[in-house]
């Protein structure tokens, strides 16, 4: 598949964030930085980005960089709203929203790299012009709009369970 040993070690802790944030959005219906699978999450994706950044088939800064370093900042304001909000609704919702998009974000050269490698030799795609390529990202854009208008929805419900109790 022509990946250098940086390249290897990027796809297995990306593939492993992916499988956290998976594990996070089921089990709590977004990425919780207070459970495990979303602290691996947080951790994996921050190493898969910086990471990234050593990764390039041009030479200097490309778009999948600047991808890498706004995911960085994603997951770094989410972790701090994480850390030193509590109690804020509004700042849970934009939290739950950040990590989301962060997600979303990843998925970008995931579905990319994926697509126009696998399967080895036959690739599905030929590029990231590829209509395989833009119906997928497409898809992974509805789904993200779709998971992000649920996890308000869900947290405005929370926040009205737990105000009639207090």
């Amino acid at each position: 598949m022509g990946l250098s040993a940086l390249g290897i070690f990027h796809t297995v802790i990306g593939i492993a964030a992916i499988i956290a944030a998976v594990i996070s959005f089921i089990r709590n219906g977004k990425i919780s930085l207070h459970q495990v699978s979303g602290k691996i999450y947080f951790y994996f994706t921050l190493v898969a980005s910086f990471t990234a950044l050593g990764l390039s088939s041009v030479k200097g800064f490309n778009p999948g960089h600047g991808l890498a370093v706004l995911i960085v900042i994603l997951i770094a304001v989410a972790y701090y709203l994480q850390s030193k909000k509590a109690g804020n609704n509004g700042l849970r919702i934009l939290e739950n929203f950040l990590l989301t998009f962060s997600f979303f974000l990843s998925m970008v050269p995931t579905i990319n790299e994926t697509l126009t490698r696998v399967p080895v030799g036959h690739p599905l795609a030929t590029g990231p012009q590829d209509p395989l390529v833009g119906k997928t990202l497409l898809l992974a854009f509805i789904l993200f709009i779709t998971g992000s208008v649920y996890q308000f929805f869900k947290q405005k419900r929370l926040n009205k369970i737990t105000a009639k109790r207090c």
